[in-house]
């Protein structure tokens, strides 16, 4: 017998057969004498219509009314499954974030969980209840409630599993798995039938969608194995785990890209001691992600500095730089849009050598000119113009051999 959490999105409980199509997954899984634990989102596009309407109501909400206001949608579905179940004849109780002991800093609309109590969840799970909880929710410290962000739902379920010490997370969605980059570019991208954390942390945090950064970060630092399946067939998905040597013989394991970006760049920058610090100092006080950095070498006292930003958060850096500009004697702050970033992500990097001039050399073949670059252990990112992704995708797919026919070959040389 083992204790699994199952995460369904909003697509797998997108109307009322799709809730009893879950409620038929559970069931199967529960009659093989397992415990289960359900984390649900909320159904597909209810949070952005709980959005749209708190925007007729006031041009800024408030944070905290908006997380009381986005947390019904949660509800609602842990409502209608768990009396689905209960409908087929299994003991199912609903539970909100605040019920089951989800406690978060004060942070509204990106709380970050700092206690998972769980009590009534081993309570019910004793008596044989399945509980079906709400993901994307908790509350602070004053009882007032918080929501994680979107794709919270996975972190919910990944810090449950981890809090009951789960055999394992599965994490149901509309994909069946990760894959060695997007199919709707690359038509032979391939599934991936086993992922490293590291791997998987990269690549959420460089444009794959199919996990929130979050509960990756939950899963590595419990070493909570994490399996990404789809809610609509039975494929076996990705699973999600720690690295092993079978990991390690593939060079390459995925292509990401990500089209929410955008260059800021500081010219004519006095170089000396403090400058950097003071400029990161004034991004991080308005809780803006930096990304890729790059200064140039410093002539006659001035320097220029590069650095990435989402492309939603581009405006009001402008904002807040060019003030700055003036107090430290910055000549000029210039935003770049239409750009992306598009990584290679594997374990095998790390023992293996060429990648990066395979990388390059791949690139400058079709034309595609390298704005920046940033690397690590297991990944190399670049930026180019935007117009380029999917060329630049579909090249490097093809360059490190990720596709179905190209493994297959690749396999039998």
């Amino acid at each position: 017998m083992s204790l699994i959490v199952q995460k369904y999105g909003g697509t797998s409980v997108g109307d009322l057969d799709r809730i009893r199509n879950v409620a038929n997954r559970i069931a199967m899984q529960f009659a093989k004498g397992d415990d289960i634990v359900v984390v649900v989102s909320a159904m597909t596009g209810e949070t952005d219509r709980l959005v749209k309407l708190a925007h007729k109501i006031s041009k800024q909400p408030n944070q905290r009314e908006m997380d009381m206001l986005l947390s019904t949608g949660e509800r609602v579905t842990i409502a209608l499954l768990a009396m689905t179940l209960q409908d087929m004849g299994l003991s199912a109780q609903s539970f909100t974030g605040r019920q089951v002991g989800i406690l978060t800093d004060d942070v509204h609309s990106q709380a970050r969980i700092e206690e998972i109590q769980a009590d009534r969840l081993r309570e019910a799970l004793s008596q044989k209840i399945i509980p079906v909880v709400a993901g994307f929710q908790g509350i602070n410290r004053k009882s007032d409630v918080t929501t994680l962000g979107r794709g919270g739902s996975d972190t919910t379920a990944v810090a449950l599993a981890a809090a009951l010490k789960a055999d394992l997370c599965e994490i149901y969605t509309d994909v069946d798995g990760v894959y060695t980059t997007d199919p709707n570019i690359v038509s032979s991208a391939r599934r991936i039938d086993k992922i490293s954390y590291e791997e998987m942390l990269e690549m959420a945090s460089l444009g794959a969608k199919v996990l929130q950064t979050r509960s990756v970060e939950f899963a590595m630092k419990y070493r909570v194995p994490v399996c990404v399946r789809s809610s609509f067939n039975d494929h076996p998905g990705t699973l999600v785990t720690e690295e092993d040597i079978e990991m390690e013989q593939e060079l390459v394991s995925g292509i990401t890209y990500d089209k929410n970006q955008a260059k800021v760049t500081l010219i004519g920058v006095p170089d000396r001691p403090g400058i950097a610090s003071t400029i990161f100092e004034a991004i991080s006080k308005e809780n803006l992600n930096v990304d890729m950095i790059i200064q140039n070498v410093g002539q006659a006292g001035l320097t220029d500095l590069s650095f990435t930003v989402p492309q939603t958060d581009a405006a009001r850096a402008e904002t807040i730089l060019s003030s700055l500009a003036k107090e430290i004697g910055v000549n000029k702050v210039k935003i770049t849009e239409n750009i992306a970033k598009v990584s290679i992500v594997g374990v095998g990097m790390r023992s293996h050598t060429g990648v990066a001039a395979k990388t390059f050399t791949s690139l400058a073949a079709e034309g595609i000119n390298i704005m920046m670059i940033s690397t690590s252990e297991i990944k190399i990112s670049c930026v180019i113009e935007s117009k380029y992704t999917e060329l630049a995708v579909r090249t490097l797919h093809d360059a490190f051999k990720l596709g179905k026919d190209q493994k297959a070959k690749s396999e039998t040389i």
